[in-house]
């Protein structure tokens, strides 16, 4: 198990504002975990007891709508930290987070991390930070969601996995996700989002490369992204 103070990854969290020897203790109480593919990390109505540090791998953040549609809300992916929002508010998680490839995730018991956002203010402006820019990513989707068309949508999605997950070997972005996936970050039907996608390919913006997408002609999505 390796240790927080040695872990390169915490240099892309709010961990990364920690003393030495607040990161020796969180490192001594702290569990790893491996999260396989299509486990949940926690779901909608949990009470989270701690927050996740990503160190590996990728999840999906989902909310349950009255419908009974899912709508995801963001990726979260290696560097990044969950939970931290619960564990602030002390209310149940109103987010299910489920593993879109095999994680390897540490858990920190909430009472250590409470103790830091106490003592090290550096630590706790960071957290806030990071929750100010999540609040901010929920305003746009609320935006996007009122005054983008479908398409839309789908183009500024594939344009945002592209920047945030690059290429693959095989040349397409590198990350594995369902039409059903698509569509609940778009906020529309399956059927809808395979509509779309299948009509992108057609006019070779995009490409099929197995269950991955490639992007074939980025200045066409773009123009496509701002409604043209």
């Amino acid at each position: 198990m390796s240790k927080c103070e040695q872990c390169i990854v915490r240099q892309f969290n709010s961990l990364k504002t920690l003393t030495n020897d607040e990161l020796i203790r969180i490192s001594a109480c702290k569990t790893s975990k491996i999260i396989r593919k299509g486990d949940v990390l926690f779901k909608e109505g949990e009470h989270l007891n701690g927050v996740f540090c990503i160190k590996d791998g990728v999840c999906k953040v989902s909310k349950m709508s009255e419908n009974g549609r899912n709508q995801i809300i963001s990726l979260i992916q290696k560097g990044n930290m969950l939970g931290e929002r619960s564990l602030i508010s002390d209310e149940i998680s109103n987010l299910t987070a489920i593993a879109l490839s095999d994680m390897d995730v540490c858990f920190i018991p909430k009472e250590e991390i409470i103790k830091d956002l106490e003592k090290n203010p550096t630590f706790t402006l960071d957290v806030l930070k990071t929750m100010a820019t999540s609040l901010k990513s929920a305003d746009n989707l609320i935006v996007d969601m009122a005054q983008k068309s479908v398409k839309q949508r789908l183009a500024e999605t594939l344009l945002h996995l592209l920047e945030k997950f690059n290429i693959n070997k095989d040349g397409a972005i590198d990350i594995q996700l369902s039409r059903e996936d698509i569509a609940n970050i778009i906020g529309t039907a399956t059927e809808s989002a395979i509509r779309i996608l299948s009509e992108l390919k057609k006019k070779k913006i995009i490409d099929f490369i197995g269950k991955e997408i490639a992007v074939l002609n980025k200045k066409e999505l773009e123009k496509i992204a701002l409604g043209f």
